[in-house]
This record gives structure tokens, C-alpha cells and sequence, in this order.
């Protein structure tokens, strides 16, 4: 879907990193810091490496969707178009058989972040139905699982999993793959079906909206999910054959 946000953005790093860039990259940086400093605060050092970073990873992921994204929907869907805003729109906005709603019809702080990332990817400056529909699973759904997640971890971690037997960390790991799967699944379709008509959307013309925006902060939930995926499968294999085991002395 179309916007007013213009499709040749500035080649120059100092026209890119305006005050609202700027302020979008330090909220990112400021989510994985708290996320870092809640991970000491509320886990055992003798945590191993790759615990923490899952339990940073998911409270990390919960404070971007919760956040940024739930601006994003909250814009989308309560940020109307005034009659003006919307005659500056393009015709196929115009035509739109329900009234029009986005960041970009708002000079609130979250809204002009989300109107600087519509410059790569023009569907988030005025909320496209599917990416809305799919964010409203991300922030509720999403967001929901990636907090309980880390309740799961803090749990285990204070309860010394080893101690309490086979299976008893088993169900942040379930948690932890259903929830990658929601990641991989949205991304899925919040890109391909715009691939498939040819990107008429994503603004591909500048290096920095291309690999920092489109690439990189998309991808990020991609590689991290996949990797996820892959130790939960091995996690949950590890405590079904030590649970069978368990199971099957107590037979004996």
C-alpha cells in the first residue's frame, strides 16, 4: 500500500541520521541493555552462557513487540486520516472503502519512528490490513509467550533444573519453538506475498533502508528463531529420552 512518505530517501548518512533515526536506534539499543540488566538482576550467576542469551533474546523480543509494535498497531488503528490528510494521499488510499488509519497521519513521537521506517517500507506508514492483522498476533500473542518465557527461564534457573529431575524444563523449551515458529511464520508472510507482486512497497534505493532496516532488523528474527528452533528440537529430544529412561527404572 501507498503512502506520502517520499520513495527517494537522502544518500547522505547525515540526512539519514535525523533526530528521529536516531532516537528509534537508541530505544533498540535501550531494549537490549534493560534486557542485558534484568538477565543479572533476576538469573543465577552460574546461569550458562546460552540461557542467558535465550532469556535476554525473549525479553528483548517482548519489549520491541510490546513497544514498537504495539505503536504501530495502536496508530494503525486508532491514527485516522482527516479529510485533508487523506487528499494528499494516492488514489487507491483515497478509494479505500474504510476509513484510513496510520502513523503517518500522527505527529506523535512512536508515530514519526514509524514513518521513518514506512520510507523502506511503505505498508507500515499506513496500516496495511494484513501487516495489521499479523502484528495484532505479534504484540498480543507474540509479546505474551516471550514474557512468560523468561518467567519460565528465572523459574527453572532459581529451582536448579538438574536437581528436580528429568522433564522439568521442558516446557519453557515447548514454549520457546512455538514461539519461533510464530516468528519465522510471520515474517514469512509479512514479505513473501509482497515479493510475489514485485516489492511495489519496500524502497530498495538506499543502502541504509535496504540493509539496516529491511535486511537487518527483519532478518535478526529470522536467524535468532531459526537457531531457537534447532536447540529446542535437541533440548526436547535430551529430556524425552531422559524421561523415558527415568520411566523405565521406575518399571524395573
Amino acid at each position: 500500500m501507498s503512502s506520502n512518505v517520499t520513495v527517494d530517501p537522502p544518500v547522505s548518512v547525515i540526512d539519514l541520521l535525523d533526530q528521529t533515526t536516531v532516537f528509534s536506534l537508541l530505544l533498540t539499543v535501550v531494549c537490549v541493555v534493560a534486557a542485558y540488566g534484568l538477565s543479572i538482576a533476576v538469573l543465577a550467576p552460574s546461569t550458562t552462557k546460552k540461557i542467558r542469551f535465550v532469556f535476554i533474546w525473549h525479553l528483548f523480543d517482548a519489549l520491541i513487540h510490546f513497544i514498537l509494535e504495539g505503536s504501530f498497531l495502536y496508530h494503525s488503528l486508532f491514527s485516522f486520516a482527516s479529510p485533508e490528510q487523506l487528499a494528499l494521499q494516492p488514489p487507491e488510499v483515497q478509494s479505500l472503502k474504510y476509513r484510513v488509519a496510520g502513523a503517518v497521519f500522527s505527529d506523535a513521537p512512536m508515530a514519526k519512528l514509524w514513518q521513518v521506517y514506512a520510507k523502506a517500507d511503505l505498508r507500515w506508514g499506513v496500516g496495511d490490513p494484513t501487516v495489521v492483522a499479523l502484528e495484532i498476533l505479534t504484540v498480543v500473542v507474540g509479546g505474551s509467550l516471550a514474557l512468560w518465557i523468561t518467567y519460565l527461564i528465572q523459574r527453572d534457573e532459581a529451582a536448579a533444573v538438574s536437581a528436580r529431575g528429568a522433564g522439568f524444563g521442558r516446557l519453557k523449551w515447548f514454549v520457546i519453538v512455538v514461539l519461533a515458529t510464530m516468528e519465522l511464520y510471520g515474517g514469512f508472510m509479512t514479505f513473501v506475498p509482497e515479493w510475489l507482486i514485485g516489492s511495489p512497497a519496500l524502497v530498495t534505493s538506499n543502502w541504509m533502508y535496504k540493509w539496516v532496516y529491511l535486511f537487518f532488523f527483519n532478518t535478526l528474527w529470522v536467524w535468532i528463531p531459526g537457531w531457537l528452533l534447532w536447540e529446542g528440537y535437541w533440548e526436547l529430544v535430551a529430556e524425552g529420552a531422559s524421561g523415558a529412561g527415568v520411566a523405565a527404572k521406575k518399571r524395573v
